[in-house]
């Protein structure tokens, strides 16, 4: 095991990726300054600044996948992608289709996303669910560097267009990471703590908030499960669905905004397909319907915190909240 950084196991990843297939190529938003050591290792063909044009960027980089090549693209944070809409999701995420199979659009498109950098609204909006919506495209978003690492490496490899979002609160947050290779599957939840009252289905930054919550309320006497989505789409049903016929209780955590985001589509799949298990109705923690602040005390009450899913699962669970003092 070694212990870094999420943004050092996604430099490993494309390291690897690089050395094991001379097709993928990475090019974008201040790239080969970012990541100096991969221009020096592979050279200005294959890592290469670009300007800022993200549609540009993103056009070129379904260019380069349907003839065979498999670029990863920057495009630095998450809102620059509305600039990227027609070549990601009317063209990337539609080829293939409309080619009958015959084209692959292997193609990874990389963002930063969240609070935790105080970078204000326009560089600050969590838009994953618009992409899970939009049908050719897979959508990732991890919480740990071993994750960032393994599930990189699993979206070069795959030969659709896939939303990599790094949360930039964990992007210097250090982790353990296997030595040698780290491959996630594309689609595999992961269950960060086993549970039976509870369960806590988060992903990104809120997992470790989630994790908090945990803690306090097994102090409480409420045991919690954690599940860690890790990839948005394809979604695990089967690990949520076995989770929450295990506990029955279920609270959704996400930052993005909750209007038709991730968690509503979480909680219809349980409400559709394990409704009789239910003790209790699904609940969601999520950030407000409002632009993110770039005050760092705002942003963190923009955040969900641990304290508010501890309160809200004591209230699911029908225990009383521990007394001050």
């Amino acid at each position: 095991m070694s212990l870094i950084t999420a943004h050092e196991a996604l430099d490993q990843a494309l390291a690897e990726e690089m050395h094991r297939d001379s097709r993928v190529l990475m090019f974008g938003e201040g790239v080969a300054t970012k990541r100096k050591h991969l221009l020096d290792a592979f050279g200005p063909q294959r890592v290469r600044n670009t300007p800022l044009a993200e549609g540009i960027i993103a056009g070129t980089a379904a260019g380069a996948a349907a003839t065979g090549l498999r670029p990863v693209v920057d495009l630095l944070f998450a809102p620059f992608l509305c600039f990227a809409m027609d070549e990601i999701v009317n063209s990337a995420g539609k080829l293939r289709y409309m080619s009958g199979g015959q084209f692959a659009f292997p193609m990874v498109v990389l963002a930063l996303t969240g609070g935790g950098w105080t970078v204000g609204a326009q560089h600050n909006h969590n838009v994953e669910a618009w992409f899970v919506h939009s049908p050719g495209l897979k959508v990732v978003m991890p919480s740990t560097p071993e994750d960032f690492k393994g599930l990189m490496k699993a979206a070069i490899r795959d030969d659709n267009p896939v939303l990599f979002f790094m949360d930039m609160a964990l992007a210097f947050v250090p982790g353990e990471v296997p030595e040698g290779e780290v491959l996630i599957p594309l689609g595999e939840a992961a269950v960060r703590r086993e549970g039976s009252d509870l369960t806590l289905i988060s992903y990104a930054k809120t997992v470790p908030a989630c994790l908090a919550a945990a803690e306090t309320l097994a102090e409480q006497g409420v045991s919690a499960e954690v599940i860690d989505l890790r990839t948005l789409k394809p979604l695990d049903e089967a690990t949520i669905l076995a989770s929450v016929r295990k506990t029955g209780r279920v609270i959704v955590v996400h930052e993005a905004g909750r209007l038709c985001g991730v968690g509503a589509e979480v909680a219809a799949l349980i409400s559709e397909q394990a409704f009789e298990a239910l003790k209790a109705p699904v609940l969601r923690i999520t950030g407000p319907d409002a632009p993110a602040p770039s005050s760092y005390v705002l942003e963190q009450a923009f955040i969900p915190q641990a304290g508010a899913i501890v309160a809200a699962g004591l209230r699911l669970a029908e225990r009383p909240a521990a007394v001050a003092g």
